[in-house]
């Protein structure tokens, strides 16, 4: 799909997918040759992380060697969850910069066909293509911002690295600067789509120039290797993925609550907690397409986790097809030798054939797990679960969506959560996604080529440590607003719960703070009051070591302009509790709408996270990213800066003003609009003296 509106790229984004609207030289086909290809002189990606929210400016300059004008493609690969908050070229000296718009309603397709979806993948490309003035450069600057989830006990942050040529000066820096000490921090070796963390050697190497400096609560990893050492790894210039995983020391209690300008975030991940029996059902495609390494490596995920099923737990098998098989048609049955041995047994003896019954299977699963609870063996504290793995969409039975979704509500009745995997590039994710969000659960993909093998145990290593459950999370009345998601259905050993809120009386002494749950055959109540401006001094003293950390560590690595990148991203991170808040509201608007049932409720959220996704200038499915495109003429050089008049009743400056319609909710205040404006102009200015050629 391509697209140019007035001279403009339009950067469009569906639910986890992103892409760029090329302009109509690309559109009609031409492609540069590639002996005209510019080089990438510089490659400079500098992220800091406070308090487990990421923020990445990537500065990539492209030169174009040749008289004529040449075609330069920035390309970069973001993680799925992270949303861009700025994208500018400077190309001939002057500054093309991205606006946040509301995405438009999407026009129905001629005869009412659908639109086919291609299949979300774990990370979404960023890619911009623009004709660079011959003898000239352009400088692309990207900056993109991601809450870090914690999975069995780390966090981890992906940097891609595939500019597609070796580069003369490319270098990473990665600051981490957390209030708690840092602990457990490991680099991967560089990892490319198929090892997916995997290293083929007993004792992992660090990539090579890889430098790092952990100083209790401030670390910084470097990486910058040079054309020779590039080639070494590989001469297509994809690198891979570098990778760093680190936790934070904790103690048992509330939690850490940071507070700053007006906002707090409560990060809260207790641990020594005593695991909860879970009652789980495996409903397992073995429709014709599992067919091979994929029904091989799923018998062996499964194979490893009935060893990790504990005594107390209790579970069953069911399979399908176009017929739909239970290994224990009585119901759930406890782990016990005997049983773990039959259900091996089971396993083995599945055999791919026929179609893909995803309707039938999930109220088979459901109905035996909704009969066991209210039998009288089931345990009034456990968690109980269904992990369902297809590789197909639905060709059997019902095949309509909404009619899955309706049905698999009915069947589980708000008793139980879904878990779903999918498989593959043929599966409806979309579907599956859906599926665990309206039943509690989480959605996780596995790409065609991964190791499906170790992707299951790992998924199933993060959900089948049960620790709590019914998690209500409360914070003195009358002195917060707009708080994100506060109630959680289950809490697994391994991950973190995260709650961001405004305060309403900043000048207030303290919070008071009340975590209640279950765990095991018990309730457990946390509380204590925290003390606000103590902390608030805490977190002010804490942002300050992020940005002198950033513009110290960037010196080393000798690049101009990747210094002042430096100093610019520590000036966006100085409201980064706000932007969590923001992030997260985001995101959980995103979950609403597409939890959605009504087309009412749907525009709702909708309209809600557009006008978040605009107030931080995110690029998300709800908005589109516009950017002036520059033009270049036949001789190879610029074409003249247009003047442009405003139109009647047409605001001069519109970039200045705050969408009509943002709610007091979503509204910041005009000034703090125009403070974040400022700091995207600072970058701006910090480039645009080292593009002049």
């Amino acid at each position: 799909m391509r697209l140019t509106v007035h001279n403009r790229a339009v950067i469009g984004r569906e639910q986890h997918t992103s892409e760029i609207l090329q302009d109509e030289f690309e559109a009609e086909g031409h492609t540069c040759r590639q002996e005209t290809k510019p080089h990438i002189q510089e490659l400079s990606i500098k992220t800091t992380i406070i308090s487990r929210y990421a923020f990445t400016a990537v500065y990539c300059a492209l030169l174009n060697r040749h008289s004529a004008a040449s075609e330069g493609v920035f390309q970069f690969q973001i993680p799925a969850n992270a949303y861009v908050s700025n994208f500018t070229m400077i190309i001939g000296g002057r500054v093309y910069q991205s606006e946040v718009k509301p995405k438009e309603k999407r026009i129905k397709q001629e005869k009412g066909k659908p639109e086919k979806k291609e299949p979300d993948p774990e990370v979404e490309v960023f890619r911009m293509a623009a004709k660079i003035p011959g003898r000239n450069r352009a400088v692309f600057l990207l900056t993109y911002e991601e809450l870090l989830q914690r999975r069995l006990g780390r966090y981890e942050h992906v940097t891609s690295l595939r500019p597609m040529q070796l580069v003369s000066r490319l270098s990473l820096d990665v600051t981490i600067v957390d209030h708690s000490p840092i602990t457990d921090l490991e680099v991967l070796p560089l990892r490319n789509s198929k090892s997916n963390g995997k290293s083929n050697t007993a004792t992992p190497k660090l990539p090579i120039t890889t430098v790092i400096k952990n100083e209790k609560n401030v670390c910084q990893i470097t990486f910058s290797p040079n054309i020779t050492q590039q080639a070494k790894i590989t001469t297509s210039g994809i690198l891979g993925d570098f990778v760093v995983r680190y936790d934070v020391q904790r103690d048992m209690g509330i939690g850490d609550i940071q507070v700053l300008n007006g906002h707090f975030v409560h990060y809260f991940a207790p641990k020594d907690l005593p695991a909860v029996p879970k009652n789980v059902v495996f409903v397992i495609d073995t429709s014709a397409s599992m067919l091979g390494t994929k029904i091989r490596q799923t018998k062996d995920a499964l194979f490893t986790i009935l060893r990790d099923l504990r005594p107390g737990d209790n579970f069953n098998f069911v399979s399908f097809s176009n017929k739909i098989k239970v290994w224990q048609p009585n119901g759930l049955v406890p782990v016990t030798p005997l049983n773990i041995r039959d259900a091996k047994k089971f396993i083995y003896m599945l055999m791919p054939t026929g179609g893909t019954n995803i309707d039938g299977a999930i109220r088979t699963g459901s109905s035996l797990l909704r009969e066991y609870l209210s039998g009288p063996d089931s345990s009034p504290n456990s968690v109980s679960l269904i992990i369902f793995l297809t590789d197909g969409r639905p060709t059997v039975g019902e095949i309509q969506s909404a009619a899955i979704l309706g049905n698999t509500r009915s069947a589980v009745q708000e008793k139980f959560c879904i878990f779903t995997i999918g498989i593959g590039n043929d599966v409806d994710y979309r579907l599956l996604e859906r599926m665990a969000l309206e039943n509690c659960g989480m959605m996780r993909r596995i790409n065609e080529e991964a190791d499906a093998s170790a992707m299951l145990k790992g998924f199933y290593n993060e959900i089948g440590t049960p620790l709590l459950s019914d998690i209500r999370i409360n914070y003195t009345e009358n002195s917060v607003q707009y708080v994100t998601q506060n109630l959680f259905t289950n809490y697994f050993n391994g991950s973190e719960i995260v709650i961001a809120g405004k305060l309403i009386n900043e000048s207030a002494e303290s919070l008071h703070v009340q975590v209640t749950a279950s765990n095991n055959d018990k309730s457990i109540i946390l509380e204590t009051d925290v003390p606000l401006r103590r902390r608030r001094i805490d977190t002010e003293k804490h942002v300050k070591v992020a940005t002198a950390a950033m513009a110290a560590g960037v010196k080393a690595l000798g690049s101009d302009a990747t210094q002042k990148l430096g100093v610019a991203l520590g000036s966006v991170a100085e409201d980064f509790v706000e932007r969590v808040w923001g992030f997260l509201s985001i995101k959980e608007g995103l979950r609403s709408r597409l939890r959605s049932q009504t087309s009412k409720e749907r525009e709702d959220h909708t309209q809600q996270a557009a006008n978040l996704s605009m107030t931080y200038h995110f690029f998300t499915p709800v908005t589109n990213m516009v950017v002036e495109k520059p033009e270049v003429l036949a001789d190879g050089t610029m074409a003249p800066a247009p003047t442009i008049t405003p139109e009647a009743g047409e605001d001069a400056s519109p970039a200045n003003e705050l969408p009509d319609d943002t709610d007091d909710r979503n509204s910041k205040t005009l000034s703090h609009f125009k403070k974040k404006k400022k700091i995207y102009s600072l970058i701006y200015l910090f480039f645009l003296p080292a593009v002049i050629v």
